[in-house]
């Protein structure tokens, strides 16, 4: 029962964060309306970290079985994939270097900032 109570604060927040996609005129997706607000309750305490941790944890483990309907789609859609495989492969390189190199660059510099601070 616990596991249940802490899955529907889960999808509380993710409905708040629909509903503000349907509110507010951005193109954010609600997905990442609702992360920001989970971080927002979880920050300031109007949700507690142990109020979601076990739902949290399962859902994390069973993260991988939720990509297979992602692949089984894309062997589905092989023969429109195909001809732009070379580009979307040469593109999602880039960006994944170039994510991995501005998140390496911005930790550093918090992380030599903190040090300043506590000087």
């Amino acid at each position: 029962m616990n596991l249940l109570k802490q899955f529907s604060r889960i999808l509380l927040v993710s409905l708040l964060g629909e509903i503000l996609k349907a509110l507010l005129p951005l193109p954010i997706p609600a997905s990442v309306y609702g992360l920001v607000l989970m971080l927002v309750f979880l920050r300031t305490g109007l949700l507690k970290v142990g109020q979601v941790r076990q739902a949290a944890l399962f859902l994390i483990e069973i993260m991988p079985v939720m990509f297979i309907p992602a692949a089984v789609g894309l062997t589905e859609a092989w023969s429109s994939l195909a001809p732009v495989l070379l580009p979307v492969a040469v593109t999602t390189l880039f960006t994944t270097v170039l994510v991995m190199a501005v998140t390496g660059s911005v930790t550093q510099f918090v992380i030599r900032r903190r040090k300043g601070d506590a000087e």
